[in-house]
């Protein structure tokens, strides 16, 4: 029995292990080649997309009129609390796979990998309904020949999950786009800029003749008001407006092909999201002054108000820049798919073919090639409609990890440093008493180290990251109990369950419970929630003074993780249910190949040099530690430590 439950909790704490980084995180097989421009551009090219030709006209339309603007505002916002999270890891990890990777240094091995093969879905369909609205917007303009054409003289079928008929130049778009980001970063780049700067000249001439043509009158109370759904429209209105940013990753997962992460992943963050909600602010501002906003077309609103207008010159020059800013769309999410794959792949978690990088182009081609025709498989043939809502759940969870993430990176102990090798002249060991107050040092004499212990002791004013905060020892003493970053790791947990009891009873429990019951269960959640962010913020902090942080620490991914939650409650039941069959699929792959041939897993049976050595902690405790070479039959090949406290 006792065996039993030994091997369970190997086996949970092999699922749990996170992920080794390198000394030298600079050093990669892609290469450095991208600045805080390049990156910039990108952010835009991934956010402002075809959403802004078409999300602004539907919301307006039919949720918030005139006040989507405040909708947008909203929005961006609370996409801000995320992309913070993504541009703290971003620069202090300067490694490819986005929220895979962040996760997984931080969280753990198996939810790393739920977390990238639910991006790799997020990706595979983001991409391919955006090949999808291209080809159609184009096709529409020639009266829809191009789909006649296809369903008279090729095919025309009615099965359910697929389209009524195949979307050749769909899947040609995505096979050009293809063989462009297969040629390196850098070319990549370089076609991004040019659809960026038209798309934003685009946006340029729409805003500067739309405010020609604006009529105030179209927001006063003869046209329906400003906010002629209320405050629940305007707040329905921002959730849907929430996913008009969700491109911002695409900077995080370009931090290992860039030449100076630490300073142009933060700041690429801030100035692409601020732009991205100044274009979507403006351009509705315009768009509903131009014309009423009940009378908007919600497929084509920009082209059409013009035409309204009587200058159907400039619904062209729309449609052109609406093209532009799909094409932008559509290279970030194939510049972002294989770079995850290849960081799943690097780590062993994914068929290894994916992480092999081409010599000249030093990007990851196979994962490229192979992801960019699966991706043109899908617009071919699927019908991507009831798919597209994978792209709001696989988004809102890669975040919540993220933010869940920082909070727990933020106060993780320091890492021991290794021990010194047997050849290592006790003149090199350390032991200036400055430095042993903040780093795990090892010593020869005894009576050294049990000098040290008192005097740290005496002199508690340093304490590392995790344990509780010195001003808050007579109040909360008890904590002093756990390891280092223990509380904030149960915290969290509680923190995160008490947000998803909360948000539960706020979506589902509004008119299926008398009022009294739903006011205590939304105060005892309530105080769950806060009591959790309480207990993690009264202990000490890693302060990085050399890549950017987020402010705030626990508060702003907290919000981030109640926002998150909340969204993804609001979407459908089939919703979850396909997704969930999608992290079973990907639950198989993990165990049937991942776990065996992760990185991680092949370090653990890497044998160990006998070591036999007193360590003192920065808390001020005497650990011996004694490593045995002889192998435990439970573990295989490893390491037994015995550790002695004084």
């Amino acid at each position: 029995m006792v065996s039993r439950l030994r091997s369970c909790a190997r086996f949970c704490k092999k699922l749990n292990r996170v992920k080794t980084l390198e000394d030298d995180m600079m050093e990669t097989s892609l290469k450095r080649c991208l600045t805080t421009v390049d990156l910039t551009l990108l952010g835009i090219g991934g956010m402002v997309g075809s959403g802004l030709y078409v999300l602004t006209g539907t919301v307006a339309k039919e949720t918030a009129g005139p006040a989507v603007v405040i909708s947008f505002l909203l929005a961006g916002v609370a996409s801000l609390l995320a992309a913070f999270c993504y541009a703290e890891f971003g620069a202090r990890v300067p490694k490819t796979g986005s929220a895979y990777m962040f996760t997984y240094i931080s969280v753990g091995e198996i939810w790393a990998f739920l977390i990238g093969w639910d991006v790799i879905l997020e990706y595979m369909i983001g991409g391919a309904a955006v090949a999808r609205a291209w080809s159609g917007y184009l096709d529409s303009i020639f009266n829809h020949t191009i789909k006649n054409f296809t369903e008279t003289h090729i095919v025309n079928w009615h099965v359910p999950f697929l389209a009524h008929y195949p979307d050749f130049l769909a899947a040609v778009i995505i096979l050009i786009a293809t063989v462009f980001v297969s040629f390196g970063a850098q070319v990549s780049s370089w076609v991004n800029h040019v659809f960026a700067v038209v798309s934003m000249l685009v946006i340029l001439f729409i805003l500067i003749f739309g405010f020609i043509l604006a009529k105030p009158v179209n927001w006063s109370m003869q046209e329906g008001g400003f906010a002629p759904y209320g405050m629940s429209g305007i707040l329905a209105g921002s959730a849907t407006c929430f996913y008009a940013f969700v491109g911002f990753d695409v900077i995080a997962a370009s931090s290992e092909e860039t030449k100076n992460p630490q300073k142009a992943v933060p700041i690429a963050t801030a100035v692409s999201l601020s732009m991205a909600t100044g274009a979507y602010i403006l351009v509705s501002t315009v768009l509903t002054l131009m014309v009423p906003w009940h009378t908007l077309d919600a497929e084509s609103a920009l082209s059409d108000s013009f035409y309204h207008q009587g200058y159907s010159w400039a619904g062209f020059i729309v449609a052109i820049g609406s093209i532009c800013a799909m094409n932008t769309v559509l290279l970030s999410n194939l510049f972002s798919l294989p770079r995850i794959v290849y960081a799943m792949a690097e780590d062993g978690l994914f068929f290894q073919v994916f992480a092999r990088v081409h010599p000249v182009t030093k990007v990851p081609v196979i994962a490229i090639v192979v992801f960019g025709i699966l991706m043109a498989i899908l617009a071919l043939i699927f019908d991507l409609e009831a798919l597209v809502q994978f792209l709001s759940i696989g988004t809102l969870l890669a975040y919540t990890f993220v933010a869940a993430s920082v909070i727990v990176l933020r106060f993780q102990p320091n890492k021991p440093s290794s021990p010194p090798s047997a050849t290592q002249s006790p003149a090199t060991k350390p032991s200036s008493p400055a430095q042993d107050s903040r780093e795990l040092k090892e010593y020869e004499s005894l009576s050294e180290k049990l000098q040290l212990v008192e005097m740290q002791k005496k002199t508690n004013a340093w304490r590392e990251p995790g344990q509780l905060r010195p001003v808050f020892d007579p109040y909360l003493k008890f904590l002093n109990a756990f390891e280092p970053g223990e509380v904030v790791t149960i915290s969290v947990v509680s923190m995160v369950v008490c947000a998803i009891c909360m948000c539960i009873i706020l979506v589902f429990g509004t008119n299926q419970l008398p009022l009294w019951s739903f006011c205590l269960l939304v105060l005892l959640c309530g105080t769950g929630y806060l009591l959790s962010l309480f207990f993690i913020w009264v202990h000490e902090q890693q302060h990085v003074n050399k890549t950017f942080q987020v402010p705030l620490v626990p508060l702003i991914p907290g919000l981030s993780i109640l926002m998150n939650i909340f969204l993804m409650l609001k979407l459908s039941a089939m919703t979850w249910v396909r997704f969930s069959v999608w992290l079973l699929l990907g639950l198989t792959v993990y165990f049937g190949y991942g776990i065996w041939h992760s990185k991680e897993n092949l370090c653990e049976h890497k044998p160990q040099n006998v070591a036999a050595h007193y360590v003192v902690l920065p808390r001020g405790n005497l650990v011996q530690t004694v490593q045995a070479m002889q192998p435990d039959p439970l573990e295989g090949t490893g390491q037994e430590e015995s550790t002695f406290w004084v």
